[in-house]
């Protein structure tokens, strides 16, 4: 199947109209910007080979962008490969950015926010690949997204000539063997994917969407007594920008920071209970555990508890047969708080 959207001008759409509904049927739902005052000039070309499409673009600069409201509104699961030819782009997904110079390939991952600048005239193929005949963690595209990979590199080598020399010759290929071919480009896709993966230098902040959440709350666990602990911090050890991270935890109703805030107090409730008046002292324990001014430490600690951290730690334990209101005169919730705290292994 060949379609070609060409550069005529809509009335009720703009000059932007016909490469708008080409790119949302073949590639995903994007938006598309001109860069410049004056009339733009471009054609896009699409070809099928079994379930792999190819889009051959050939325009003046533009800007287009896959933002998170069209990711909630038009999901895409599917992979594309940004084969440069001509001109300059510049790619930014998952708090990556890359320049792609002529002969640059780059990975986009189209179930997540990016966005791609061409800088100038130019020319590029967009490869798609659906993200079930691609068949890798979604948590491994990522380490390849946000990247631009030189035609000399690894498998890049490979993979890039032949899908330049497939764009060519898509046109002349009988179906049966383009099922053919559309696997062995999804077989070298996974295996750069895998390659990126296997190279990455922390694979403790690697989870696919589904667990990414709790990936992040095991490692804040890990690091609460880290004062450089951040949502910039946490965003750059799961290789996903800040504004992801907090997509992440938006319906669960508590902020990054606020989450981090209260763990700490949480590990500090704990600390204190445990080892009453022969712990260190308040300010050492809020030191330890990341707080570096002890009035702020007083008011999260009020916040999460009720109380003052001191008032914590010198209440009486629980006692075996408790005050039928469920806590003790003048001080209540604090002892029940604490004997549950005291259970926690």
């Amino acid at each position: 199947m060949h379609t070609d959207a060409g550069t005529t001008a809509l009335p009720e759409t703009g000059p932007l109209g016909p490469w708008q509904r080409e790119l949302d049927r073949e590639l995903a739902a994007v938006q598309v910007r001109s860069r410049q005052e004056h009339a733009f000039d471009g054609a896009l070309g699409t070809l099928r080979l079994g379930y792999l499409r190819l889009l051959s673009l050939e325009a003046d600069p533009v800007y287009l962008s896959r933002p998170p409201r069209l990711v909630d509104r038009a999901p895409a699961d599917a992979v594309a490969v940004a084969l440069q030819q001509s001109g300059t782009a510049a790619l930014t997904q998952d708090g990556r950015g890359a320049v792609l110079l002529p002969g640059h390939l780059a990975v986009i991952d189209l179930r997540r926010p990016f966005a791609l600048e061409q800088k100038e005239r130019f020319r590029q193929r967009l490869f798609r690949v659906p993200a079930r005949a691609l068949n890798v963690p979604a948590a491994h595209v990522r380490w390849t997204t946000g990247r631009a990979f030189a035609p000399g590199d690894g498998v890049v080598a490979l993979l890039a000539p032949f899908l330049d020399r497939l764009a060519d010759d898509a046109g002349r290929i009988p179906p049966a063997v383009g099922d053919r071919l559309a696997g062995n480009v999804t077989d070298l896709l996974a295996a750069l994917v895998d390659a990126c993966a296997e190279g990455g230098d922390d694979r403790t902040g690697v989870a696919d969407d589904d667990h990414l959440p709790a990936a992040v709350r095991r490692y804040i666990d890990r690091n609460l007594s880290d004062p450089g602990l951040t949502p910039e911090s946490i965003a750059t050890a799961h290789r996903i920008s800040v504004r992801y991270l907090h997509r992440l935890f938006e319906g669960e109703g508590v902020t990054v920071s606020k989450l981090i805030q209260r763990r700490r107090v949480e590990e500090c409730g704990k600390e204190l209970a445990r080892r009453g008046r022969v712990a260190p002292t308040i300010s050492a324990v809020a030191l330890r555990w990341g707080f570096h001014s002890p009035a702020h430490f007083s008011r999260a600690f009020k916040a999460v508890y009720g109380c003052s951290p001191r008032d914590w730690r010198t209440a009486e334990p629980v006692p075996a047969a408790p005050h039928p209101s469920g806590d003790s005169p003048g001080a209540p919730g604090v002892r029940r708080a604490r004997q549950v705290l005291g259970d926690m292994p």
